[in-house]
């Protein structure tokens, strides 16, 4: 009898993104993750604005946003992580001067939404540093339809607490999630 050779293995080595990468995956998120979720949006039918802003948007943003992170290989946790956290800085800065721009909305009134984009996308990345994406996701995704139902809101003060409540969350969700990766952990 013939001894059996070792089942053949694949070795991937660890990587840890050079400042040219994350620059690269910041720039992901403003010029890639925008044209992206614009098209997608650009579909439906102007008679169904409201429904595209306060449930079809953010399926698609944050999905826009976290895209490029499904074909990163031998990356840290926390490396796949910071990466989603740029690229949502990105995509966030991008519609921060959308906003500021083509809707005339106040500089003050658009730079929350950089933190929430950044945020979200934290968020999301943490669940595909987990591989268990979709939970992550969701909760992302109803976060943001949270915020933009209550962006909609004909009651000035009632919206704007709800949105700052949604910030304060994300935000908080996003720094629990980051200091739960693991700075040595590959994720495969």
């Amino acid at each position: 009898m013939e001894p059996q050779a070792p089942p053949r293995q694949c070795v991937i080595p660890l990587h840890k993104p050079s400042w040219k990468e994350l620059i690269f995956f910041f720039a992901s998120g403003l010029l890639v993750s925008i044209p992206f979720a614009a098209f997608y949006e650009s579909l439906v039918p102007s008679a169904a604005i409201a429904l595209l802003v306060v449930v079809l948007a953010p399926f698609i943003e944050e999905l826009a946003k976290v895209f490029p992170l499904f074909y990163r290989h031998g990356e840290t946790e926390r490396s796949l992580v910071t990466m989603g956290l740029l690229i949502g800085v990105g995509f966030g800065l991008a519609e921060f001067f959308e906003y500021i721009f083509l809707a005339n909305t106040p500089i003050v009134a658009a730079i929350p939404h950089i933190i929430f984009h950044g945020s979200s996308a934290t968020i999301t990345a943490y669940g595909i540093a987990k591989k268990n994406p979709l939970p992550y996701y969701l909760i992302a995704v109803s976060l943001h339809i949270i915020n933009n139902f209550f962006a909609l809101s004909n009651d000035l003060f009632l919206g704007l607490l709800a949105e700052l409540l949604v910030l304060i969350t994300v935000y908080l969700l996003a720094w629990r999630f980051y200091h739960k990766t693991s700075p040595e952990k590959m994720v495969v």
